[in-house]
C-alpha cells in the first residue's frame, strides 16, 4: 500500500485489535526492509500489525533520511496519514532508535515500546562507515555485516539470503543509515520514556552487545529485559517463535493491563 505518508506498508488484519489495545507497528533496521520481520511476527494472529519500509528502503520511495530525528518525524507523519492515534511501536536495531525517539518527541502516541537488538547510542565501527561510503568495497563490508548479525549456530541459508538481500541494497542507503545511528545518543533522556518497555536481545550479538539493552532496562522505569540465547543480532529471524511469544505475553501482561487500568 504505497502513497501513505510516502511509504510502503504491510497491513496484517483490520480495525481494532482482538484484545481491543493498539496496532503494532514494526520498524525495521539498517539497510533492511519489512521482510526484515518474520512472519509469524508480521501475521500475528488476533493483532493488527503495520510493517513498514522506511524511505528510502525497499518499496518505498524517496531517499534515506540523515539522521534518526528525521526517520522519527516521517514515522509520526505516517501515523498522521493512516490516522493511527496510538500504536505499540517494534523497532530492531536503528529502528529502535527510531521508536525510542518517536517515544520522547510524541509521548502521547505511544502505549508501548518492544526494542530488539537496540540502544541508546548506537556507534559504529569506523571500518564499517569506510567500507559502505565507497561502492568497490561495498560487497566486503556486506560480508562483514551479515557474519557480525548472526550467531554461530544460525542456518547458513538464512546467513546467505541476508547477505544478498543486503547486498542488493544501495551503498548509499546504507551508508546513511549507518551515519544516522552512529551520531544517535538518547542515553541522557531515557528517565523520559513513561510507557511498558520490553527489551529483547540474543546473547550473542556482537552489533548491539546484551550490554546495550540492560542500560536501557536501568534506564527506561518500565522495562523489562529478556536475553534469548542462541541468537544474534537478527534475534527474531534466528528465534521468531520466542521473539514472538515475548511479545504476546508483553502486550498480555503489560499494555493490556495497563490500558484497562484506564478505563
Amino acid at each position: 500500500m504505497p502513497g501513505q505518508g510516502q511509504l510502503h506498508f504491510r497491513q496484517h488484519g483490520g480495525g481494532a485489535s482482538g484484545l481491543g489495545h493498539p496496532a503494532l507497528v514494526l520498524v525495521h533496521g539498517a539497510g533492511g526492509s519489512s521482510l526484515h520481520w518474520p512472519p509469524q511476527l508480521r501475521r500475528l494472529s488476533g493483532e493488527v500489525v503495520y510493517s513498514l519500509d522506511l524511505p528510502g528502503h525497499a518499496q518505498s520511495a524517496g531517499d534515506p533520511e540523515k539522521s534518526i530525528e528525521r526517520y522519527a518525524q516521517r514515522l509520526i507523519a505516517w501515523l498522521d496519514c493512516l490516522e493511527l492515534e496510538t500504536v505499540v511501536l517494534v523497532g530492531h536495531s536503528m529502528g529502535g532508535a527510531i521508536s525510542l525517539t518517536v517515544s520522547i518527541e510524541a509521548p502521547h502516541r505511544i502505549k508501548g515500546l518492544v526494542l530488539v537488538a537496540s540502544g541508546a547510542k548506537l556507534r559504529v565501527h569506523p571500518q564499517i562507515l569506510a567500507l559502505t561510503d565507497n561502492e568497490t568495497s561495498y560487497q566486503q563490508a556486506v560480508e562483514w555485516i551479515t557474519q557480525w548479525a548472526f550467531s554461530d549456530q544460525a542456518e547458513a541459508r538464512m546467513v546467505e539470503l541476508a547477505q544478498k538481500r543486503m547486498a542488493e541494497v544501495p551503498p548509499e542507503v546504507v551508508h546513511a543509515d549507518f551515519l544516522a545511528c552512529d551520531h544517535f545518543d538518547i542515553m541522557e533522556r531515557l528517565s523520559e520514556i513513561s510507557v511498558p518497555t520490553l527489551v529483547l536481545c540474543g546473547i550473542e550479538d556482537q552489533l548491539t552487545p546484551v550490554s546495550y539493552s540492560q542500560y536501557l532496562v536501568d534506564h527506561i522505569p518500565q522495562a523489562r529485559l529478556v536475553v534469548i540465547e542462541g541468537a544474534g543480532h537478527m534475534v527474531m529471524l534466528e528465534k521468531p517463535v520466542e521473539v514472538v511469544r515475548q511479545i504476546q505475553g508483553f502486550i498480555r501482561d503489560w499494555v493490556g493491563k495497563g490500558l484497562m487500568g484506564r478505563g
